[in-house]
């Protein structure tokens, strides 16, 4: 080799090098800027099938799909606090109007147990909002036992789904695939935790689409949406959360719910659409509450309207306009009551489930291309989705901020929380190391809303602020008052170190 070839193979290297470097730290740009999980997933290195064609082997085999599935669906236990009987009452108690613990019964930890899916490799889980509803301590359980514990992200009651969050890095995940692709009588597999039976896999089809089983019903403003795949996979308490996968191994739905007379499975389970899963996913990532964009119309299905309503219609299926609110997108399209939606972009919209689903998968100041029946007529219509308010402004929530003192860490209270429990402000407890609160009677998820020192009685409006009082009454014997997510108020004494 010549002087002239060698130096042209340290070029070529060093050009190779530079462009691998280039493509790395492009890559790492991405995941750390990524604001949905399709860019999570599609940036990973981690997922098992990645993105390579699956064919489903001939007999039909589950070993695959389960084997890229198991190690991503977690346990999910929640710690909720469970109010005790009360025992009389002292001087103390009915000055400041908070409960004795001396005498009265501590309050004691129920714990609820679910399951949950790993979306991306740097540890969000999509779960159920039962599983870790009010819940003051979230604790994840792996595949391989190993545990975290976690943080809620958002949640989103209208569709039963919450975001909670785990600090770890390299993780197995599940992959989103297309809710819409799958039809009536194709395998899935339901992968959870029933009876704490971790790891759990079981078989069956899909059995309907677009189910409205009225368990989200009174809900606030009655904004729920009920679009559910039907499956015959059985699927039992625990498995709440858990992940439904067709045989490719990707996530077509979130199990939730099963229709039983016992408790346990009946022959009929739940799951909240893949295609609804993402959109609140995303939404809860990247502004941390869901973008709800409204047609602006009230509407029932044609089956089920009486004949003085259905007897004139030329078509047994569809959406029944009722009435169209005053400003919605539905009155700026020219929607009337009394018109029969046929279809959204495209796809048919034979009930109010599929219609709200449909609705559901946009935000505020989306379009939609609205079909429908007028007098026997068919029409389009587009139609801008708004918000409650009438509007087309996105809300992002500002998450609260955290602060630690002492081995204890507190957390600012969200305002759905303040607004639940009728207080102004507060300071939650995230988590105890320290021996000394610990044994005065501090507990993950109590509210800190004042503290009593001796210079007098300090109102918490948020965490900042408490620790500023700490540190102004270290030495001191102090009392901090507050109540637990449930309502129940309590107070402890602690001298501050």
């Amino acid at each position: 080799m010549n002087k002239k070839q060698f130096f042209l193979g340290i070029f070529l290297a060093s050009l190779i090098g530079g462009v691998i470097a280039l493509a790395g730290a492009s890559y790492l740009a991405r995941q750390n800027s990524a604001s949905n999980f399709t860019d999570k997933q599609d940036t990973s290195l981690v997922n098992m099938l990645s993105d390579d064609k699956f064919t489903v082997p001939d007999g039909i085999n589950f070993v695959a799909s389960a084997a890229a599935v198991t190690p991503a669906v977690v346990h999910v236990k929640s710690s909720v606090t469970i109010s005790q009987s009360e025992r009389g009452s002292d001087p103390f108690e009915e000055f400041f109007g908070f409960r004795n613990p001396e005498r009265d019964m501590q309050p004691r930890e129920g714990m609820s147990s679910g399951s949950g899916v790993i979306i991306s490799e740097d540890g969000y889980i999509v779960t159920n909002n039962h599983v870790i509803e009010n819940a003051t301590k979230i604790d994840i359980s792996l595949e391989d036992n190993t545990r975290y514990t976690a943080r809620v992200v958002g949640t989103d009651p209208t569709t039963d789904l919450a975001l909670i969050k785990i600090e770890a890095k390299g993780l197995r995940f599940v992959k989103f695939g297309d809710s819409d692709k799958m039809k009536v009588g194709e395998w899935v597999l339901a992968v959870g935790n029933p009876f704490d039976l971790t790891s759990t896999v079981t078989a069956g089809i899909i059995s309907a689409k677009a189910r409205n089983i009225g368990i989200l019903r009174d809900l606030e403003n009655n904004l729920q949406i009920e679009s559910f795949l039907q499956t015959d996979a059985v699927v039992n308490p625990g498995n709440s959360g858990g992940a439904l996968v067709n045989l490719a191994g990707e996530l077509i739905g979130i199990n939730t719910a099963i229709a039983s007379r016992t408790g346990t499975f009946n022959g009929y389970a739940f799951a909240v659409p893949s295609s609804i899963v993402k959109k609140v996913m995303d939404d809860l990532l990247e502004y941390g509450t869901v973008q709800r964009g409204l047609l602006g119309v009230q509407i029932q299905d044609i089956s089920r309207l009486d004949e003085s309503l259905s007897g004139g219609l030329t078509t047994s299926r569809g959406v029944y306009v009722v009435d169209v609110n005053k400003g919605g997108g539905g009155e700026d399209a020219g929607l009337k009551s009394g018109d029969v939606i046929i279809g959204i972009d495209g796809v048919e919209t034979n009930n109010v489930a599929k219609l709200q689903e449909m609705v559901a998968r946009k935000r505020p100041g989306d379009k939609v291309e609205i079909k429908y029946l007028r007098n026997g007529k068919e029409a389009k219509a587009t139609a801008m989705l708004k918000n409650i308010s009438g509007d087309t402004n996105i809300v992002k929530v500002i998450p609260p901020k955290i602060v630690s003192f002492n081995g204890v860490t507190f957390e600012d209270i969200k305002p759905a929380m303040k607004e639940r429990l009728g207080i102004e402000g507060g300071s939650g407890i995230t988590s105890v190391e320290d021996d000394n609160w610990r044994k005065s009677g501090a507990k993950p998820g109590f509210i800190i809303t004042s503290v009593i020192g001796s210079d007098g009685r300090y109102k918490i409006d948020n965490s900042e602020q408490l620790v500023e009082i700490l540190k102004d009454n270290i030495g001191e014997e102090v009392v901090i008052l507050g109540l637990y997510p449930n309502g129940q108020e309590y107070y402890f004494e602690i001298k501050v170190e």
